[in-house]
């Protein structure tokens, strides 16, 4: 990773020069450029998935980072009322399974009252 440059999730940043496709006519070096010197053509830059990739140059400031991590947050509210969510369904679903439990052993306890000999 390179100063200045934040990244979400993976990326990769190569640096070398990719080898030219058969038939492509490869970008020449300008002539005053001596050996030994470093010559940059440009910043391959190749992202996968969701990723925000920031160019070098970018400064990370502490601006920058309060904007992300009101982000992270606002993202930690969305997922904790998911989770919230979730259990007031899971907590439904099983007073349900307990109603139906009672319904299907409701009518052997009727049987038993109405019809068992009395003394």
């Amino acid at each position: 990773m390179h100063i200045g440059e934040k990244r979400l999730g993976t990326s990769e940043v190569t640096r070398d020069p990719q080898l030219p496709k058969e038939g492509a006519i490869p970008k020449q070096q300008p002539e005053d450029v001596e050996e030994g010197e470093v010559y940059e053509v440009g910043e391959i830059v190749t992202t996968t998935g969701d990723v925000d990739v920031v160019e070098e140059e970018t400064h990370f400031t502490s601006a920058s980072a309060h904007i992300l991590i009101g982000e992270i947050m606002v993202c930690n509210q969305g997922l904790q009322k998911f989770k919230e969510d979730i259990n007031d369904v899971e907590k439904r679903l099983n007073n349900i399974i307990d109603v139906l439990g009672r319904i299907e052993n409701t009518p052997t306890f009727i049987k038993l009252f109405l019809f068992s000999p009395k003394f």
